[in-house]
């Protein structure tokens, strides 16, 4: 019998076990959404809550970005070669900009336009956008600042606004283009250059200024803002000294017109004791101020594929624009491009050879042709119309004779062969600091005939950093060195954060070897019938070999001269690589070779490094005086201290040996031959008398001295041979007693 109960009159019955089920449903739901609700706040106070703060208050206020300072990048000596100079970018608050009640939008937008230079259309669109921030002009220099906060002032503009930032600035220009790269408008480096490459460490982290807003973004008035200082980025110390950069990019310029190097050069400096690069220069190049302008000559530069633009239609920025860029001035040759290194590689086979045993310097070899299995010519010595026959392995890489570096790779094998490849870095980018670098490209099965003319440096490519940087591991005793661009890290006061440490690749050759090696490759450049002894300086003992080779393009051909001194204990390590060099010569040993020399010679007077002159120097050094002063002498005083100088003269004018001599060419401690003739004014005449320059071409040194002193000039004598290049074509006007450089080379024994 079911229980029940009369309330009130009521029958009710008790309640039943599906009411109870209800309840506790309802109550379990009742605590489940309580305890969903408790959860979802604890997530939103413990998990999001930083997060939602943050959202919260970037929503009541407005901020404005404060750039850091970027960090200056200095050379190893402290020169700064990238600075961040102080600009300001303008903002506008377009709902703040409407507030305005003595100065219209439109009376706003013509005053700004005229300020800043901008077009008043763009402008107005920009200042009445339909968002909280818009930025009008970036990079404003002060002058133009200041004319900004002044109009502000006067007319108590509201919803301008001016921000703090910096503009990359380059002191030298183009000197180091593509070592630095350059920076875009958010101050972002680019190019692959130490812009790009060490932004992580040059950028240094944004600050901000913030202002209350209401709902609406309404400046909400008050007296003070909220300002996050700017954290500024560290600076770079490079290893490159900005003097070397400049001796070695100098040299190249002269050498671009003189060979007509449309398709560019490369030169780089090593310090072979610890891998520092000192100088890197990659032609043609651009002015970092300006990186996207037209560059100049741009037609001759362009290069295979690439199409040539107009000056009228060129948009700086555009996407054809760059594409020109990346692939002319923009590229770093030096660590992008590969190319045969022809006879420079020979160091390399000389090497192995020597530290396997295979040869010595005294071994007996010849310059036959020989045959190799897969080949259907013999190989040959270049010089095969006139062989040098039986001769020592020293002569021989003296003589730059493919068929004895044959003979030495046959001896190592395929195996060995290779393995001295790899060891001298040849199968591995560098791991220099900049991007873009490529590798080499080698055969991979290589056969005997593929190790046959990778012997004397053809049939696989390799970047000219490649080569110099094997140069260290020939030249310092045996170890190859990893090239390092970047020394150290500093703070803003100075202090060392970060030190790069030179770094040993590994061991490649022995300190006997590369000692062995160094005597022979200082042979190739003193001995008189040297492959390389157009790269000879007077007082510094130079070692390097030449390099000539062809390009798969018909009459294509690259010219390079890698070169060390002082040769029993190297400073520095010098390449250069002429690409299609036109003209007299494309040998490496008549354009390349003396081009190093020179740079070798600049370098090492810049280090002074004290010269030590052998018993040829000095005698040929005897036969050059200096002009001594005679201005303001008599005559018959002047000519007497002529004669005894060793000198000739010439007398222009009226006068006897009582008159005062008031002009003279040259003019004193000129350095000149003897005999030459100093031209001597006893009146200043309105134009000086000029003479038809000579036609030296294929003298000798005596020959060429004696037909300028008959027509009253002198001559500035660079290098050692018969005439290769005189400074004025044949039958130009000169004034008479001028003094003319003429360079000379060796012609007779130049690969």
């Amino acid at each position: 019998m079911s229980r029940c109960h009369i309330v009130g009159g009521m029958f009710l019955a008790a309640p039943g076990l599906a009411f109870r089920k209800r309840l506790i449903f309802l109550l379990s739901v009742f605590i489940i959404t309580v305890a969903v609700l408790i959860g979802r706040l604890a997530y939103i106070q413990f998990v999001q809550g930083n997060e939602l703060q943050k959202k919260a208050f970037e929503q009541q206020n407005r901020g404005r970005t404060i750039s850091s300072i970027r960090g200056t990048i200095y050379d190893r000596n402290g020169k700064k070669l990238a600075i961040s100079v102080q600009v300001a970018t303008i903002g506008c608050n377009p709902s703040d900009v409407k507030t305005n009640k003595k100065i219209s939008v439109d009376k706003i937008a013509d005053d700004l336009a005229a300020i800043l230079e901008m077009d008043r259309d763009n402008l107005v669109k920009l200042i009445t956008k339909n968002t909280s921030y818009v930025t009008v002009k970036r990079k404003v220099d002060k002058d133009t600042e200041m004319n900004v906060r002044k109009w502000i002032s006067e007319n108590n503009v509201k919803g301008i606004t001016i921000a703090e930032d910096s503009k990359r600035y380059y002191p030298n220009g183009n000197l180091m283009s593509h070592i630095l790269g350059f920076t875009g408008d958010d101050n972002q480096g680019l190019m692959g250059g130490i812009e790009e490459t060490m932004e992580k460490y040059l950028k240094g982290t944004p600050g901000k200024i913030l202002s209350e807003v209401d709902a609406r973004n309404n400046a909400i008035p008050s007296d003070t803002e909220k300002r996050i200082d700017a954290e500024d980025g560290l600076n770079v110390v490079l290893t490159i000294d900005e003097t070397i950069q400049y001796l070695a990019s100098k040299s190249l310029d002269k050498a671009i017109d003189d060979y007509n190097l449309k398709q560019g050069a490369v030169a780089i400096v090593l310090d072979p004791d610890n891998g520092d690069i000192l100088g890197l220069v990659s032609k043609p190049d651009y002015d970092l101020n300006s990186p996207f302008a037209y560059p100049e000559n741009i037609e001759e530069m362009v290069l295979k594929g690439v199409d040539k633009p107009e000056r009228e239609s060129w948009v700086e920025r555009s996407e054809a624009s760059v594409n020109v860029l990346s692939k002319t001035v923009w590229r770093n040759k030096a660590i992008s491009d590969t190319y045969e290194p022809g006879s420079t590689f020979k160091s390399i086979t000389t090497s192995a050879g020597i530290e396997e045993g295979v040869v010595t310097p005294d071994t007996i070899t010849d310059d036959h042709a020989i045959k190799v299995q897969g080949w259907p010519k013999p190989i040959q010595c270049w010089r095969y119309y006139r062989p040098h026959g039986t001769e020592t392995f020293r002569e021989a890489v003296y003589n730059s004779c493919n068929p004895a570096f044959v003979k030495v790779a046959q001896g190592l094998g395929i195996n060995r062969f290779y393995s001295y490849v790899k060891a001298f870095g040849f199968r591995e980018r560098t791991g220099i600091e900049l991007k873009g670098e490529s590798n080499s490209l080698f055969q991979e099965k290589p056969k005997e005939i593929d190790m046959a003319v990778a012997s004397f440096g053809q049939r696989f490519t390799i970047t000219p950093l490649q080569l110099a940087t094997s140069y260290t591991a020939i030249v310092n005793g045996g170890k190859l060195m990893k090239p390092r661009l970047i020394k150290e890290l500093t703070d803003s006061d100075g202090n060392v954060v970060k030190t790069f440490e030179p770094e040993v690749i590994r061991t490649v050759i022995s300190e006997k070897t590369s000692k062995t090696v160094r005597d022979i490759l200082e042979g190739v450049v003193s001995t008189p019938n040297g492959t390389g002894n157009n790269a000879y300086v007077k007082g510094y003992s130079i070692g390097g070999k030449t390099g000539t080779s062809q390009t798969t393009q018909q009459d294509v051909h690259i010219a390079s001269f890698c070169g060390f001194a002082p040769a029993d204990d190297p400073a520095v390590i010098v390449l250069v690589v002429l690409f299609d060099p036109k003209g007299d010569s494309y040998m490496g040993g008549v354009i390349a070779a003396p081009l190093a020399g020179k740079i070798i010679e600049d370098v090492l007077n810049y280090m002074q490094v004290e010269r030590k002159y052998t018993e040829e120097d000095l005698r040929l050094m005897a036969q050059e005086v200096y002009v001594p002063e005679v201005r303001g002498k008599s005559v018959e005083e002047a000519t007497k201290d002529l004669k005894r100088a060793g000198l000739s003269y010439r007398i222009e004018g009226n006068g006897n040996n009582e008159s005062s001599v008031v002009e003279q060419t040259p003019k004193p401690d000129a350095l000149v031959p003897e005999k030459s003739v100093v031209i001597l004014y006893t009146h200043k005449p309105e134009q000086p008398p000029t003479v038809k320059m000579p036609d030296l071409s294929k003298k000798t040194m005596s020959e060429a001295i004696n037909a300028m002193n008959r027509v009253g000039l002198n001559i500035k004598v660079n290098g050692t041979g018969v005439v290769f290049k005189q400074q004025y074509e044949a039958g130009t006007d000169v004034e008479i007693g001028q003094v003319v450089a003429v360079d000379f080379r060796n012609m007779d024994n130049i690969e």
